[in-house]
């Protein structure tokens, strides 16, 4: 038996359940054990006591207690492997961008999976073998982008990198920079909505929604250029990583991102030949470098986008800073 030790919570495990991360991390624990050492208070999240149901958040602190080393173990049996076919390999190795010992980063394509759900058999992290190389593990998502979002993801390529990366998204350290194109024209050049978040009720967890009761959520945002006010390119840097965030703060500033439709309804689509896919883009990242220095990787548009900025005569190119002289203030 080990004494109690603390996990936290990865930015990649954001919102799953209890049951869900503790099935992941110790197979060999059973739910009937779960459930009792959660009942009697042994498992703590952020020092308090939860229920097995209970939707955990990047960052947090969980306590485990002694445990023993088959609980610690997978059930013993024959090991399902994913097979990888040729042409998800070729897709997972068109999108690498940044590849070096500790990181990958991919150029996510829109409409892929990162992860896997109720009739979601093909994503990112069922196909992440196809990027192990000659490295003794498997590479490791250490944050997420939501389907539809294009642009940069990060892989870490051992545990070690992952850890530290981890720790990066988790303590802010990390500086992204979403493009998006929005129907219609904010009234401020630049600013930051601050609107708080919270899981809109009846939806599982699907749609986030503004409300009092939620958690704090800061995005700013600046105004790269416009078309006549109808349609506008924007910058967002997410201050806070509340789910969907982007997509509901440009709801906020009543200019809903195109092809949204989720949260813009008939509102985020535009007539004429501009896509209805969403126009989310992951541009750039900033972050700690698991082996020292900064890491500083940008993403082109994906094909949908790179015809609406042509369309609009938008700089797709642009390799400016738009939040520099926010920072400098």
């Amino acid at each position: 038996m080990s004494g109690v030790t603390r996990e936290y919570v990865k930015e990649s495990e954001n919102e799953w359940r209890l049951d869900k991360w503790f099935k992941i991390h110790f197979p060999g624990l059973s739910y009937g054990r779960l459930s009792k050492i959660i009942r009697k208070g042994e498992v703590r999240v952020d020092g308090k006591r939860v229920k097995v149901n209970f939707r955990l958040e990047t960052g947090m602190e969980i306590r485990l207690p002694p445990l023993g080393k088959d609980e610690r173990k997978a059930p013993t049996g024959p090991k399902k492997v994913r097979h990888i076919s040729d042409a998800d390999v070729e897709l997972m190795r068109s999108m690498v961008i940044y590849q070096d010992d500790s990181v990958i980063v991919l150029n996510k394509l829109p409409g892929l999976a990162v992860q896997g759900g109720t009739n979601t058999p093909r994503h990112i992290d069922g196909m992440l073998g196809a990027l192990q190389g000659d490295k003794e593990e498997k590479p490791k998502l250490v944050h997420r982008l939501d389907k539809d979002t294009s642009g940069v993801l990060v892989i870490a390529r051992t545990g070690k990198a992952a850890k530290s990366l981890t720790e990066s998204f988790r303590g802010r350290k990390t500086n992204k920079i979403y493009w998006a194109l929005v129907k219609g024209r904010p009234p401020q050049q630049e600013g930051a909505v601050q609107a708080p978040l919270d899981k809109e009720p009846g939806t599982r967890g699907e749609r986030m929604t503004v409300s009092d009761e939620g958690k704090r959520a800061i995005t700013d945002f600046k105004i790269m250029d416009s078309a006549a006010g109808k349609v506008t390119w924007m910058s967002f840097r997410p201050v806070t990583g509340r789910t969907h965030q982007i997509r509901v703060h440009a709801t906020v500033l009543d200019t809903p991102i195109i092809g949204d439709g989720k949260y813009g309804a008939k509102e985020a689509f535009v007539d004429g030949s501009i896509s209805k896919k969403l126009h989310l883009h992951a541009r750039s990242i900033d972050i700690d470098h698991p082996d020292g220095g900064i890491l500083s990787v940008k993403a082109t548009l994906p094909t949908h986008m790179m015809e609406s900025f042509d369309m609009f005569g938008f700089d797709e190119n642009d390799d400016s800073n738009p939040f520099e002289e926010m920072d400098n203030v």
